[in-house]
């Protein structure tokens, strides 16, 4: 038999384990990796902690320095590779190398084996040991430090992270050298507090025995004690124990409900022996000098970028604690953490704790480890207040300044001011351990020093606040559109008219319409009518006519804005018909779901957040940790004083004495409970080496004593916590009246409320008391106030029964009848002017618009919920309307109209001309066939247009077929749902036949339009030019006239030759204009020259013409 050697073997399973099976790296991989978590069924708990033994043989297997010294040898090797010569399986390996050594290093110790104490070898320090000797340590700090393998920046700080498990940045800058005099002093306090516990139980021992033995037992009766029946107890023991008698005394222990259990501190802290201590300690002080900087940056871009794995921040987060806390303690230089020790790095932090936070509240589930997470990143946050601390104590002027720039932007900004009140109000014991508490109550200590240490040396200190606002709108209003009233009308004209007479100035830069607006010239016609009326309904004549006289320039046609040579009376005139006019308007831009909901006109709420500037007051700061959320967390600390450390106990008396003393609320901690841990504290055997705590409790005891001999109610209110409020009438005394005056009714009100509520309670009304409201006399009461009257005289038995109900209905299931009953209201008000609100009013299962929206949705009946919008339609037969407000008011055209003009015609010619024929006449087919279908089925449903060839597919996809499409009324696809182009369910059979017909190619069509090119139309690049004028008017109105020749020129033409014909006509039209008004097109020209190449002489004509 040939046995192979241990570096054989281990060479043969590396290669091995390039396979997909990855057998080495499968073998070790972490079991809450591979379980996801500790499991609750009993059956998977089993596999779960068989696997972990296993992972701990392996461990334990694996700590020999051969092993490592063979994964050493090949990693040096494949690292002396340059890039260009390695391959894809060099870098798998490496991979796989650095992930061994991580699942090894993240398997836990075995309490149950691993009973060593301090200074001993355990079974990780033995691991690291090997790692050590093997010289894999000093490749780790390669790849931390080399720029050529930055992409392993993760894994290292991975297996950094593992390395330095249970240790503490204190313990490794200790190690190997003297014992301070600030740990001696530690120390000896420690001891004499044990040394003190220890006499005291022995006295008590010796006053408990007697000077002889007694053999009779003594019986004792406790007057005063009532047992479980009438009688007082009966105490069959000594004397001496009596104190510590309770009724309780030999009861089962009260089990504590899994919800409430306190959570557990998962951190386990040991010394490791003296040679491991060492050698980490010198890997510290490597890793700072050469690997620190440039290892977090990369792995910080890495998180920002979103290129790490789920939770790898904590990682970053853990290594900034550790090397900055050992760094400060080993002869602190700013410069070897200078890449986390800034502003940004705060922001991180903040980011990630409130993110920590939001989440823990989210996933109850996982709330544990959100916490742990929160925990390790309120170290962080705690550390580098820590080394900005030591920062602002360094001898070098630089490094103070820098400190004093951090520390007036943390202190500027509220989040970083208040991060500490929120961590404190929403803490929870049952998913945050003690060790979280006292990190957060020292690092509160630290700042609130700081802070109050940079404000004394400044006279004021200006910080950022930030308020929000909130504000209640009620359903969407068009103020524009707001009914007036025909008297308010006429005031209004009569101060218009009275204006316009006395006003000698017209408003000269008026411009009727929007030059780069995407809406067609005829609806900003009528956006032009609207804001004459608007200038007039805000008292603004001289501008409503300077509007209406530069209209009637733009849209000369049909004399709608008056004639050329109108007088002034007649303007007057009409003036008055465009005020009195109900001219359509826009309706209001409206999105998704908000659309079915505008009428229903429901308050919301709209929060905006205020940033301001604040003049910042130190103990206005402290006022607002006066809160009993806040004091809670502090005495639930100094409950276990005896474990604290000295500083603890400190900073827990120090903010106790703030409130107290500073800000005179000792009243905050008149409570029982803080009175029993003060009687723990006096009582205790140690109590000398609490010093500030007995001397804190005994000032607060002597305070509430004093208060207790003027206030009799003093013993009562220490069962209750107390507000800020509760403290200050407790101390200056109680308000004879609440705030509130609750109201009175009289007994006449009581009795026509109890007779109304009779009448009303059998009749099947949704909510009685909107029933009963209106008919009470006293209309004073509110909808509260009279339902908490009915409880009071026991009408009904909780105000719950008169909750009131919610909008809406809660019907959300459809049964066959139903979607029948919508599919015929459907059709049969299709057309009508409010499809949805016919049929909400004749369905008979009501239910929200929202819901009924929904359903002809998902039904089909309609594409788009804005077929279901109601359409505005003017009434021609309305009385009182004369014929010159006739010409005034017009319907706006939809932007989908089938009805074409001769410019579309001349467009539509321009298809065929450019080989385009093919799909219009295959969209032709397809609107014949549809109207054919629908008139013989006699229902209409949106009917998708499907190309089948490869030419009409390519038609589909350009924008000047598209267009087409829109102009005859196909509707685009909705949303990504969708990928046809439908044509709409409410186009009839004549409406698809007339577009059909529009898109026949006709022989006229080309005559037709150079017969129209010749005649001033609104779509003409020249309008009429008057040649006897030369006035300011004639030269405003060429200005306005050129700026729509300007819009007209952005639009497309048809062809390159059709453009260089515009460009000339345009020069030669030009020439009566004066050089002004000529350079107010040379943008708009300049873009339309350059996109056509094949005419650039003619810019160089402009230019020549200009100069």
């Amino acid at each position: 038999i040939m046995y192979l050697s241990i570096t054989e073997l281990i060479h043969v399973v590396l290669m091995l384990s390039l396979f997909p099976h990855r057998l080495m790296v499968n073998l070790t991989q972490p079991a809450l990796l591979c379980f996801g978590k500790v499991p609750d069924d009993p059956t998977v708990r089993h596999h779960f902690l068989e696997v972990v033994s296993y992972l701990q043989a392996y461990k334990e297997a694996f700590a020999n320095e051969k092993v490592f010294g063979v994964l050493s040898e090949t990693l040096y090797n494949l690292l002396q590779l340059d890039w260009e010569q390695r391959q894809e399986e060099d870098n798998l390996l490496i991979e796989r190398i650095l992930l061994l050594v991580r699942n090894v290093l993240h398997v836990p110790a075995d309490p149950y084996e691993e009973k060593n104490v301090d200074d001993d070898a355990s079974v990780h320090d033995k691991l690291l040991w090997a790692i050590h000797m093997s010289g894999l340590d000093d490749l780790i700090k390669f790849l931390a430090s080399a720029q050529s393998e930055q992409q392993w920046s993760m894994h290292v700080l991975e297996v950094i992270s593992l390395m330095f498990r249970d240790q503490t940045p204190e313990l490794l800058v200790s190690a190997g050298q003297a014992r301070s005099a600030q740990e001696k002093q530690r120390d000896a306090q420690e001891l004499e507090a044990l040394r003190q516990k220890e006499q005291a139980e022995k006295r008590s021992r010796t006053l408990q025995r007697g000077t002889r033995h007694s053999r009779f037992g003594g019986s004792y009766v406790v007057q005063g004690l009532k047992s479980i029946g009438e009688k007082d107890v009966i105490y069959h023991r000594g004397l001496h124990n009596f104190k510590n008698y309770t009724h309780d005394e030999g009861k089962a222990v009260r089990r504590v409900p899994k919800r409430k259990l306190h959570a557990r501190d998962s951190e386990g802290k040991r010394r490791s022996a003296l040679n491991v201590r060492l050698f980490l300690r010198e890997f510290c002080m490597d890793f700072l000098e050469n690997c620190y900087n440039r290892l977090m940056y990369l792995v910080k871009e890495g998180l920002i970028r979103e290129q790490a794995q789920q939770h790898d921040e904590t990682y970053y987060l853990w290594a900034l604690s550790f090397f900055m806390a050992f760094n400060r303690g080993n002869g602190f230089r700013a410069d070897l953490v200078s890449e986390t020790m800034s502003i940004r790095a705060f922001h991180f932090i903040e980011r990630n704790i409130t993110n920590y936070y939001e989440m823990m509240l989210t996933d109850r589930k996982e709330a544990t480890s959100w916490s742990r997470r929160m925990h390790l990143a309120l170290k962080a946050y705690q550390e580098l207040l820590l080394t900005v601390n030591e920062m602002d104590r360094s001898r070098d002027e630089n490094i103070r300044q820098s400190a004093n720039v951090i520390k007036s932007n943390i202190f500027y900004l509220m989040e970083y001011r208040e991060i500490f009140l929120t961590l404190l109000r929403k803490f929870d014991e049952t998913k945050q351990p003690r060790t979280f508490l006292r990190d957060l109550v020292e690092s509160t200590h630290l700042f609130l020093r700081m802070l109050e240490r940079f404000c004394k040396g400044r006279n004021n200190l200006v910080v950022q606040k930030k308020r929000v606002k909130r504000k209640k709108s009620k359903g969407r209003k068009n103020p524009a559109a707001a009914e007036t009233t025909p008297e308010a009308l006429e005031e209004t004209w009569g101060a218009v008219a009275e204006e316009l007479r006395l006003s000698e100035a017209l408003t000269e830069c008026a411009v009727p319409f929007d030059a780069a607006s995407e809406t067609p010239l005829e609806e900003q016609r009528t956006e032009a009518m609207v804001r004459v009326q608007d200038a007039l309904l805000n008292r603004q004549g001289p501008e409503a006519l300077g509007l209406l006289r530069a209209a009637r320039e733009v849209w000369p046609e049909g004399d709608v804005f008056g004639s050329a040579d109108v007088e002034p009376e007649e303007e007057l005139e009409l003036l008055k018909q465009i005020l009195i006019a109900n001219l359509p308007r826009p309706p209001p831009p409206e999105t998704g779901m908000e659309e079915e909901d505008a009428e229903l006109e429901e308050e919301e709420e709209l929060e905006s957040v205020r940033v301001s500037e604040t003049e910042f007051n130190f103990l206005d700061f402290i006022k607002r940790f006066a809160n009993p959320n806040i004091v809670r967390p502090y005495l639930l600390l100094l409950r276990s004083y005896s474990q604290n450390s000295p500083h603890t106990n400190h900073c827990i008396t120090r903010m106790l004495h703030r409130l107290a003393v500073d800000l005179k609320m000792d009243a905050l901690l008149f409570q029982l409970s803080v009175f029993c841990l003060f009687n723990k504290i006096l009582g205790d055997p140690a109590a000398a080496a609490y010093k500030e705590l007995v001397t804190f409790a005994k000032f607060v005891l002597s305070r509430f004593f004093a208060l207790a001999a003027k206030n009799n109610k003093a013993f009562v209110e220490l069962l209750f916590w107390k507000s800020v409020g509760a403290v200050r009438e407790m101390t200056e005394g109680y308000s004879k009246e609440g705030s509130k005056k609750k109201a009175k009714w009289t007994p006449e009100e009581e009795d026509e409320l109890r007779t109304l509520y009779e009448e009303h309670r059998d009749s099947e009304v949704p909510d009685i008391v909107e029933t009963l409201l209106p008919l009470l006399s006293n209309t004073t009461h509110t909808r509260r106030q009279v339902v908490a009257q009915l409880v009071v005289m026991g009408l009904v038995d909780s105000v719950k029964d008169l909750k009131k109900q919610r909008k809406g209905t809660r019907i959300v299931l459809w049964t066959e009848e139903q979607e029948e009953e919508l599919q015929m209201l459907f059709e049969e008000f299709r057309d009508s002017d409010d499809v949805l609100g016919n049929i909400l009013k004749k369905v008979t299962a009501k239910r929200s618009r929202a819901r009924m929206v929904e359903k002809l949705l998902s039904m089909g009946l309609v594409s788009d919920r804005r077929e279901l919008h109601k359409k505005r339609r003017r009434n021609p037969n309305a009385p009182g309307k004369s014929p010159i407000k006739e010409d005034l008011i017009w319907a706006r055209r939809p932007h989908n109209s089938w009805c074409w003009s001769t410019v579309d015609k001349w467009s539509l010619k321009l298809y065929f001309v450019t080989g385009m024929s093919g799909p219009v006449l295959w969209l032709q087919n397809c609107l014949n066939r549809t109207a054919d279908d629908r008139e013989e089925e006699g229902l209409s449903q949106p009917v998708p247009i499907v190309p089948l060839t490869e030419e009409n597919e390519d038609a589909m996809e350009k924008k000047s077929f598209q267009r087409l499409l829109r102009k005859i009324g196909v509707r685009a696809p909705a949303d990504e749902q969708e990928s046809f182009w439908r044509i709409p369910a409410q186009m009839r059979p004549s409406q698809l036949r007339g577009a059909a017909e529009v898109l026949s190619p006709s022989q006229d069509a080309p005559a037709a339009g150079a017969e129209e090119s010749e005649q001033p139309t609104p779509w003409s690049p020249i309008q009429e030019h008057h040649q006897g004028e030369a006035d300011s008017h004639e030269q405003r109105a060429q200005a306005l006239r050129a700026l729509l020749l300007a819009r007209k020129m952005k639009q497309p033409s048809a062809s390159a030759e059709h453009t260089g014909q515009q460009i000339r006509h345009w020069l030669s039209e030009m020439a009566p204009y004066s050089l002004y008004i000529a350079l107010l097109l040379t943008r708009t020209l300049c873009a339309l020259v350059q996109s056509s190449a094949l005419y650039i002489s003619h810019y160089l004509i402009l230019s020549l013409y200009l100069l």
